[in-house]
């Protein structure tokens, strides 16, 4: 496949909002210690540019480049921003959000299709034909993942300690929404966990 396309998309290393299972899009939260076998032979590496994925990304790739940029950030929870499930469980808009994620936002903060947007456009600066390692966040992944399987964006995983490997029989094709060509998703650690 000479003109294929591959993401290798890396969810970053947990924080304590994640710890806490909170939403924190553009919350900049440091990474909790982790341990993994460093890749040494990675030289570039693409992703977020919030200090959880460029912290994930100096200990697995320790020798590479980090290209990073805000258009690869979580989605803004807005008003919703290190609130928890518990927090949120009887607040009519955040049902409604849960129910319909394409039709609801976040109040003062972003719709599904503005962090689609901001993917896509992201994923625009990358070369027509290529292999591309990304560490971002949940939501990025799960919208990559939902346009390269056509399923919904919440019945995705994207789970910290994965690299969900997507590849495309060419960058037109993850433009044009075709279905992947190949997908997995491996552990980067022993125990599948950072």
């Amino acid at each position: 496949m000479g003109n294929a396309f591959v993401l290798r998309l890396i969810r970053h290393a947990p924080t304590a909002g994640n710890v806490r299972r909170a939403y924190i899009g553009w919350t900049d939260e440091p990474i909790l210690p982790f341990e993994s076998k460093p890749d040494h032979g990675t030289r570039l590496v693409w992703g977020s540019d919030l200090l959880r994925c460029r912290q994930t990304a100096h200990i697995l790739f320790p020798d590479a480049h980090y290209e990073a940029n805000a258009d690869l950030r979580e989605l803004h929870f807005g008003d919703w921003e290190n609130m928890t499930y518990d927090d949120l469980q009887s607040n009519e808009l955040y049902r409604n959000w849960i129910d319909d994620p394409k039709m609801v936002q976040p109040p003062n903060g972003e719709s599904l299709q503005q962090l689609a947007e901001r993917v896509d456009r992201a994923i625009e600066t990358f070369s027509e034909t290529g292999d591309y390692t990304v560490v971002t966040h949940g939501g990025p992944i799960r919208y990559i993942l939902s346009k390269a399987n056509r399923q919904q964006f919440f019945s995705q995983q994207a789970a910290h300690g994965h690299c969900y490997t997507v590849t495309w029989a060419s960058k037109s094709a993850y433009k044009e929404g075709h279905p992947c060509v190949s997908y997995s998703a491996e552990p980067l650690t022993a125990n599948a966990s950072m």
